[in-house]
């Protein structure tokens, strides 16, 4: 191994910490921007729908906006088409050496597009942006340090836990989320810089919006535990819909492939028109929805209101992402399960099983089930709705409701949301047998088809050495006989073109049987 490989490995502990924190200072100062300037703008074009309402002279000036900021967007796509959808793939695909790209251009049109799109009004969320928008900053700043490799991927997953962290001032949730579901590498150096990156950043948003939780909702009391059965069928209810809410967006794109008025790229027009008159209609359910949701924690609407809310937010955020607009769908699922958490709420009312003081305290609970089935990180969902609403008190319920909807949609073959986004955004990878050396760690999971296997039994990719065996605290120098267990951490060196190939053919041997 070369000099330079050793040098590009890894950081120290006090060296993640010291660029944790300047990742999370860019990367909180960019996202906070980005979050206010759409809060701002949000206000502004709720204000014009309501002009609007009275002046319907003006709706023609408003629809050639519309269709001018669809037209300058869907350019932008066109010419950078790292900035479609969320972003949180293109991360998560970053981190994995399944996919690159020149950080300028997506940073500067990400974020402008993404004020477009989200503070238009249309049913996208800021988180996903956000992720993209930070670890495209620490991707910027690496390349300004010269750091490759491990210490540029570290930068990378440091800078998207400041940009979830930024925008939801969430900075647990936002390392666990990178650590569980975007880098899948739970190492030392990947949490300190990322935890380091997501609270500097949680500072510089702290400063901005102040220390009120994001969703902070009021509620009468505690649930008591003779209530907790109807936690098992919302649970239920959740995943089942949760099932249905990922394979609607993940086939979004298809359907708007049918379409052939028009070039792929310039699908938002179809959002931006559509989002015209639900802003005459219902101004105050424009946008990402985290104002929807506090008020109807307020005052919760009957049943049929909830369920027609519900409908409409379900059919056009799916919509506004199945175009291919830069805007997350982090955001609008809490949206949608705190919508669903009230209309289950309301039935058990209804039938007279459950007190009507408790209905916010449902609302709560479902945002959490509804995130933790979708995208299969119940970690992720607990923390971030404890930190996001402000208080302790829900974490038995709202773990009982993330693992029961987390089991549903794992029962019907459901995938993590995100990682079936990044499935669909590359190929298998080829063979790359030259290039500057790289590290690729991978985890063997329990139930992995590499458990229990020696390493002279597993067909290796070539161009590929398994360096060492991280099993605890101890480092195994893996020979022939050495037998994987779960729990394990493979070090695999290879070149840095090579990575995904790599990567790709260990997660085939990893699959149950596939070595029988």
């Amino acid at each position: 191994m070369t000099e330079q490989t050793n040098q590009q490995t890894n950081l120290s502990r006090p060296g993640a910490i010291l660029f944790g924190s300047l990742v999370g200072l860019l990367a909180g100062l960019v996202v906070s921007t980005f979050r206010l300037i759409i809060e701002k703008l949000l206000v502004v074009v709720q204000m014009a729908y309501h002009w609007l309402g009275q002046h319907p002279v003006g709706l023609i000036p408003w629809i050639l906006l519309m269709i001018i900021l669809s037209l300058i967007v869907g350019h932008w796509v066109h010419q950078s088409p790292m900035i479609k959808g969320s972003g949180i793939p293109q991360v998560e695909g970053q981190l994995a050496g399944d996919l690159d790209y020149a950080w300028w251009p997506v940073l500067w049109k990400k974020f402008v597009s993404g004020v477009f799109g989200i503070g238009a009004g249309l049913f996208l969320g800021r988180e996903g942006p956000s992720i993209q928008l930070g670890g495209t900053v620490a991707q910027g700043l690496a390349e300004r340090l010269n750091f490759t490799g491990s210490r540029r991927r570290l930068l990378i997953a440091g800078g998207a836990a400041a940009g979830l962290s930024a925008a939801f001032n969430a900075p647990i949730a936002a390392t666990l989320f990178i650590l569980e579901e975007v880098y899948h590498n739970f190492s030392t150096l990947v949490w300190l810089i990322s935890l380091t990156s997501a609270v500097v950043a949680n500072f510089i948003s702290s400063e901005v919006f102040g220390l009120t939780p994001v969703l902070h909702i009021n509620y009468e009391q505690a649930l008591p535990l003779k209530y907790y059965g109807l936690l098992l069928v919302l649970g239920i209810g959740l995943g089942l819909l949760g099932y249905g809410y990922q394979w609607a967006t993940l086939n979004s794109g298809d359907w708007f492939a049918r379409l052939r008025w028009f070039p792929s790229y310039l699908n938002g027009i179809i959002p931006f028109l559509l989002v015209i008159p639900i802003g005459l209609l219902w101004p105050n359910s424009l946008g990402g929805g985290n104002q929807l949701i506090l008020s109807f924690a307020k005052m919760t609407p009957l049943l049929w209101p909830l369920v027609g809310y519900f409908v409409l937010r379900f059919v056009f955020s799916t919509i506004s992402y199945g175009s291919g607009l830069p805007g997350g769908i982090f955001l609008p699922i809490l949206t949608l399960g705190a919508l669903l958490g009230g209309v289950g709420a309301q039935i058990f009312v209804a039938m007279g099983v459950l007190p009507s003081i408790f209905v916010a305290n449902f609302m709560i609970y479902a945002m959490a089930g509804y995130f933790a089935g979708i995208s299969k990180a119940p970690f992720t969902a607990i923390l971030l709705i404890t930190e996001m609403v402000g208080t302790l008190q829900h974490l038995m319920p709202l773990a009982v409701v993330a693992i029961v909807a987390y089991i549903t949609v794992d029962l019907l073959g459901g995938a993590p949301i995100y990682e079936a986004m990044l499935h669909q955004l590359v190929d298998p990878a080829n063979e790359m047998p030259t290039g500057p050396t790289d590290r690729l760690e991978f985890s063997v999971t329990e139930g992995s088809g590499l458990a229990g296997k020696r390493v002279r039994d597993l067909d290796w990719p070539d161009h590929a050495l398994l360096v060492s065996v991280r099993r605890g605290e101890q480092t195994v120098i893996p020979q022939g006989k050495t037998v994987l267990r779960s729990g394990d951490t493979l070090v695999v060196f290879t070149n840095h073109a090579n990575r995904a190939y790599v990567r790709q053919t260990l997660m085939a041997l990893a699959i149950p049987g596939a070595h029988s």
